[in-house]
């Protein structure tokens, strides 16, 4: 029996992970934090942009972001498709119960004034 046919492989977790990579993780993730501080401490106070549209843009960088992290520093993005979807599909439920439960709570407080 030769070594060869022995031989397993065995597929590691984020094996494609360099250095590189993650420096490029990083580097998206710090510039998505930069962009929000700028809006936050510099463009909203000064009245550059109205509170209205930068609530939208913090929620949709706040998610690129989270992505960012479960996808790479979780190791989701190298998981198979079925173990991806049980976790992205709730989660997507959950945010859609909260906005839903928002608006509904709005009705209200407005019902009563």
């Amino acid at each position: 029996m030769s070594s060869e046919s022995a031989e397993v492989h065995h597929e590691e977790h984020g094996e494609g992970m360099t250095r590189k990579k993650i420096l490029k993780v990083f580097g998206v993730l710090l510039g998505i934090t930069v962009i929000e501080f700028i809006i936050a401490l510099w463009l909203v106070p000064a009245g550059h942009i109205p509170l209205h549209w930068a609530n939208p843009v913090y929620i949709v960088l706040t998610l690129f972001k989270a992505f960012y992290i479960v996808a790479y520093f979780m190791h989701l993005k190298f998981e198979r498709i079925g173990l991806a979807l049980c976790i992205i599909v709730p989660i997507l439920f959950i945010i859609g119960l909260i906005l839903v439960l928002t608006n509904e709570s709005h009705y209200w407080v407005d019902l009563r004034a």
